[in-house]
């Protein structure tokens, strides 16, 4: 596998080898001792998530409390994403920056997302099939939804406001400032 830098520097880029041949092709998505040997984070993933969606579907901005925030490993099987990475690590030096990236089948690209970021998604082509693992179960009472319309961020979701659907509960969300954020200093270590 290929690991590639983001702006935030434990946020990372994967690509994983592709084996092509007449009858079609072959990519191991996630290998434990691999992603253990060339991230140097330990992990142990507990639940796959797969979702299905339409054009304009945007997931997120989510995050999870501590003691139940989650890391990810993100990934999408069909169709064409913008993936967007916020950090909401109070303290840290990129506080409150995004990274965004298209996910595609194409490239193959999946994004380890630790935990102290908020994370969402919107489909660019007809449909998408988007898979992620994560490190810690659901926790609706820990959920937390930052509006990806923010100003204060200033992400760009490439399809206009207009043409986003959402569910209902993403669509009670808060300002980045009116939410419970992450202390970078205690919260990432423990």
């Amino acid at each position: 596998m290929q690991i590639m830098p983001t702006l935030f520097k434990e946020v990372l880029l994967i690509k994983p080898k592709l084996h092509i041949d007449t009858r079609g092709s072959f990519c191991e998505k996630f290998h434990r001792k691999d992603f253990i040997e060339q991230i140097g984070y330990q992990i142990d993933f507990c639940q796959d998530n797969i979702t299905h969606s339409k054009r304009g579907v945007l997931r997120g901005l989510h995050y999870q409390l501590h003691p139940y925030a989650q890391s990810k490993l993100v990934s999408v099987i069909q169709g064409t994403v913008l993936d967007v990475i916020v950090d909401i690590r109070q303290g840290s030096p990129t506080f409150g920056k995004h990274f965004s990236i298209e996910l595609s089948e194409n490239n193959r690209l999946n994004i380890f997302i630790p935990r102290g970021f908020a994370h969402g998604f919107i489909t660019l082509s007809e449909k998408s099939i988007f898979q992620y693992k994560v490190d810690q179960y659901y926790h609706p009472e820990s959920e937390i939804t930052i509006a990806p319309n923010d100003p204060e961020l200033g992400i760009n979701w490439i399809l206009p406001e207009s043409e986003w659907l959402q569910s209902d509960k993403d669509k009670k969300q808060l300002m980045l400032k009116e939410t419970i954020l992450f202390d970078y200093n205690k919260d990432m270590n423990e």
